[in-house]
């Protein structure tokens, strides 16, 4: 693999990926959780898409960095597979449920827009946000405790650059929405409402596509495990989560004017207590 020819290429790369997807989650975290005008349902999942894209990459890409450096880097005791296993899973699980929720808040936005504001108050988002945290830690309770129950032997080897077994993803309900947000889409009669209408939602299903169809890559190669299943995964666990901030803020107009003024750059206002210009 490349990564045995040049370790210290690939150390400084995954380096400089990890900085990029914890300072743009950070960033965008920290821009929705400080500006009033991102107080919409899209904005409170988003805030949690990032702390969870933050966290994915935190469970994964140091220990590919401590492998890329050192022979004992690539060891990893039972128990501490055992934890990134879990903990893996949880947040990959979490992040898979919540963009569950976002296709059902884009449902309901495009396709009820009048029952919108009552079906999605502040309590129902804080409701769903906090079911997907619940299920991911359960589902991810019950795969890693029946995982490490059984009897392992043989060479302790892993073909793989961390603890995971294979992805199961739910696309049934997200599928579902957007049928139903197509067909709602088409029946708006001007051009212009039908693309006002299918950009309330590219961004999340960009971040969808992103998210998913490495699974499936993994799943349509004949043997689905092992060094074949690397970069598909690559992909989702650490590449994605590195661009989604990029995805929600490029495409974005209302997250962009609240980045700048979070940098004290978009704001025409002179700072409170001081004097104008």
């Amino acid at each position: 693999m490349y990564t045995a020819e040049h370790p210290s290429l690939f150390f400084l790369l995954f380096l400089l990926i990890y900085s990029i997807t914890l300072t743009g989650n950070l960033l965008i975290l920290l821009t929705v959780g400080s500006d009033p005008h991102l107080r919409s349902p899209m904005y409170h999942f988003l805030g949690h898409l990032s702390f969870l894209d933050a966290c994915l990459s935190t469970v994964t890409v140091p220990k590919v960095m401590a492998g890329l450096l050192t022979a004992d880097g690539k060891v990893i005791s039972f128990e501490g597979c055992a934890v990134q296993l879990y903990c893996f899973h949880f947040l990959a699980s979490t992040e898979c449920f919540l963009y569950t929720v976002m296709a059902y808040d884009r449902y309901l936005a495009i396709c009820q827009p009048l029952h919108y504001p009552v079906a999605m108050n502040r309590r129902m988002c804080a409701g769903l946000a906090g079911l997907t945290w619940t299920v991911g830690a359960v589902h991810s309770a019950i795969h890693t405790s029946l995982t490490f129950r059984l009897l392992y032997c043989g060479p302790h080897h892993i073909a793989y650059f961390f603890c995971d077994i294979p992805p199961v993803r739910c696309l049934i309900l997200i599928v579902i929405s957007y049928i139903f947000i197509v067909a709602a889409v088409l029946r708006i009669r001007t051009a212009q409402g039908r693309r006002r209408a299918f950009s309330t939602c590219s961004s999340h299903l960009t971040v969808v596509l992103l998210y998913y169809m490495p699974p499936v890559c993994i799943y349509l190669q004949p043997r689905s495990g092992g060094a074949g299943a690397g970069a598909p995964a690559v992909f989702y666990t650490i590449i994605t989560p590195m661009l989604n901030p990029f995805i929600y803020t490029l495409r974005n107009k209302e997250v962009k004017r609240a980045f700048q003024r979070l940098l004290g750059r978009g704001s025409r206002e002179s700072p409170a207590g001081s004097p104008p210009p």
